[in-house]
This record gives structure tokens, sequence and C-alpha cells, in this order.
């Protein structure tokens, strides 16, 4: 199964690569390929230094943790996505976060699923019939 994996996925993972986030990603290579936009990758480095005064931990080993879990990811541009997919993202985002149009859109291109930690993006997705999407509830129950 093809899922696209947001940002606040991938900050639980850094923030605990122990955590069930971070044992998803690591640990489920049978049953999942992950997939990320591009941006993605731009705004972890924008948060990096929130990420080490949250997390407590070295910058080695938080770069340490961001090589492991960006490796079990593959990157897409968004560059590739068609304007046609564009549009029917945007629709499902334009009143719950535009921000998050991005993963929509690639979920909708991969013909994947979308793990998101934001609870406000998932309820909003679930209540426009936007079925491709799971929290991490979903994923850990899918992948049992």
């Amino acid at each position: 199964m093809k899922v696209v994996v947001d940002t606040n996925i991938i900050f639980s993972g850094l923030l605990n690569t122990k955590s069930t986030i971070g044992e998803l990603l690591i640990n489920s290579k049978s049953n999942f390929e992950f997939y990320s936009c591009s941006y993605m990758r731009f705004q972890i480095q924008n948060h990096w230094e929130k990420l080490k005064k949250i997390s407590k931990l070295s910058e080695q080993h938080l770069v340490d943790a961001r090589f492991h879990l960006f490796s079990r990811l593959k990157f897409i541009d968004e560059d590739l996505i068609p304007q046609t997919i564009w549009k029917k993202a945007l629709k499902f985002t334009e009143d719950i976060d535009i921000d998050d149009t991005d993963f929509v859109a690639l979920t909708l291109y991969l013909k994947g699923t979308l793990w998101t930690g934001d609870k406000t993006l998932y309820n909003g997705l679930k209540k426009k019939q936007f079925k491709r999407v799971f929290n991490t509830s979903d994923l850990k129950n899918f992948n049992l």
C-alpha cells in the first residue's frame, strides 16, 4: 500500500523513533511504501531548531533519526502532479488547512492513503468523504 506521510508524522517520528509512529515508519516495510512531498524536507529544516529544543536530543542524534526516517520515504516532486489533481486536492483542503494541499494532491496522484496526525485535517477530510486518510491508530490496525 502506498502511504503518503505528512510533516507532523515525521515530526513525531523524529522526536521519538521508538514511538508507534517511529516503529511503523521503520518496521513495516513489507506492508507499506512511504512517500512524501519534496517540500516536507524544507518544512523539517525550517523547524529544525524547534525540533532540537522540543526533543532535547543532541544535534547528531536528531540528524541520525532524520537520515533513518528519510531513508524510508520516497520523495516526489510536486511539479509532477497534474493541475487537475491540484484542483481536486484544493477542494478538499481549502476550508480545512490549505497548507496540507500538497499531501492530499500527492495522495490522489499516487492513488495512495494519507497518514496524518493532524486531527483537524483527518476529521475534515473524513467529513468530506475523503476515504484515503488514516491516523496512526488506523495505520497500526491495518498493519496487524
